[in-house]
């Protein structure tokens, strides 16, 4: 009875930020180091970043840490490529360790770095053009580390963490600062001095998150907030980080059909996303398996102006994994994503 109890009310909370998904009101909230909220894992990305409740990856750090304690590895790397709107690149990576056969838990490490692409700068100059190129400026760059832990407290129920620096540089600028004085005159005067300055930031961030095996069947619940951080700012207004909460289900449907066999699989994913800055939407993914061997995946992000439907593919053997996916965006060029995947 207990565990009927927590399906419901899993299924409730689930269908409660549907809803909100469906009617939620328009928000006006504004976030900075937003590179922080995107999905850059071709597996994840082709599930429609689906990702709360699935195990057994160290790509579960940019998600939901609790999935770090389904690795059944001893070692868990994952390297992944992206080449994102406007010319600017994503480089991520993860890798997990499974000491002592996970009697103790998991511990995982995650990069990212974002190259923003080529810059060219000026300044005010009294030549004919009225500006001047100038050369070897700082260009903008990001990125972010974190050390994360998960472990199993039960066979059912998992739970997960993560501590990460994010940092996020806007370059330098020079400033011209006035200064206003009587001369021996009388008159009033102005001064221009220039003052270089850079734009940088950063800042400690959390993630928290558990998953919950239900017992019925392969289904699993799952809970994530992420990017939970304090303000900060870069000259006078503070700004927040895209803090996220999700909810998630999934489930391995064909094990409702036992006749099939274990040489086939079909997980399918849904989360319920709760992002600080944007309507709640929400991410739907599926990954159909024949012989641990082929992946094919599909997903949706419902309510985005930009992108919903998202392809990918993917072929695992003796550790060694590959994975695409594909996003056809409404404005920009097509992003893809590439994936390396090593397990051993």
């Amino acid at each position: 009875m207990k565990r009927i109890g927590l399906i419901i009310a899993a299924i409730v909370a689930v269908s409660g930020l549907c809803a909100s998904a469906a009617f939620g009101q328009a928000k006006l909230a504004q976030t900075g180091l937003n590179f922080l909220s995107v999905g850059t894992d071709a597996r994840a990305t082709a599930m429609g970043e689906a990702f709360t409740t699935i195990e057994g990856s160290s790509t579960s750090l940019f998600y939901n840490p609790a999935g770090l304690a389904g690795i059944q590895s001893l070692v868990d790397l994952s390297l992944n490529q992206m080449k994102w709107i406007a010319d600017i690149t994503y480089l991520s990576g993860a890798v997990a360790f499974t000491p002592f056969e996970g009697d103790y838990g998991v511990i995982g490490l995650s990069v990212m770095a974002i190259d923003y692409g080529e810059f060219k700068f000026t300044q005010v100059s009294a030549s004919e053009q009225g500006y001047q190129d100038i050369e070897n400026w700082p260009e903008p760059s990001a990125y972010v580390i974190g050390l994360g832990y998960g472990r199993a407290l039960s066979d059912q129920f998992s739970v997960g963490g993560q501590v990460k620096y994010a940092h996020q540089s806007l370059g330098q600028s020079i400033v011209p600062i006035y200064t206003k004085y009587v001369d021996a005159t009388g008159r009033a005067r102005q001064d221009t001095t220039n003052d270089l300055r850079d734009y940088a930031v950063g800042t400690l961030a959390f993630d928290f998150g558990t998953v919950y095996k239900t017992g019925l069947k392969s289904l699993a619940f799952g809970v994530a907030i992420n990017n939970f951080a304090p303000e900060i700012k870069y000259e006078r207004e503070s700004f927040q980080l895209p803090l996220s909460f999700r909810i998630g289900l999934s489930m391995n449907l064909l094990d409702l059909v036992p006749v099939v066999g274990e040489d086939h699989s079909f997980y399918a994913s849904i989360d319920a996303v709760h992002p600080r800055s944007y309507d709640e939407y929400l991410n739907i993914g599926g990954e159909y398996v024949f012989s641990k061997t082929v992946f094919v995946r599909i997903g949706y992000i419902t309510h985005h102006p930009d992108y919903g439907l998202t392809v990918g593919l993917g072929v695992q053997k003796a550790g060694i994994g590959v994975d695409y996916s594909f996003m056809p965006h409404k404005i920009f060029n097509n992003i893809s994503r590439i994936s390396v995947k090593f397990a051993m």
